[in-house]
């Protein structure tokens, strides 16, 4: 199992943008098959260094999050984050049981 996580830093991003920006992401499991879980929880710290969003995709292999990395859905999201001038940080890690 893979898990992918990833931390985004919004400028200027208020709570309607955030709780909008949660609901595409989380609308990527409609179109993504591969996707086992997904959760994407809302900051809420006040500190300078806390992002806004964090997301936790799980997958089946590192074929599958690739698979999803390159899905044509979630690349327009980047695309629209990155236009938001977001800053991201990500792990991709296996989880061994």
């Amino acid at each position: 199992m893979i898990r992918h996580i990833v931390f985004l830093k919004i400028p200027n991003c208020d709570d309607e943008l955030k709780q909008k920006i949660k609901q595409e992401i989380l609308s990527l499991r409609e179109s993504i098959s591969v996707l086992k879980n997904m959760e994407v929880g809302l900051n809420f710290s006040p500190e300078e260094r806390a992002y806004d969003i964090a997301l936790i995709a799980d997958f089946e292999s590192k074929d599958d999050l690739n698979i999803y990395a390159t899905n044509p859905t979630h690349l327009k999201l980047i695309q629209k984050l990155k236009e938001l001038n977001t800053l991201s940080k990500v792990v991709d890690y296996e989880l061994f049981k």
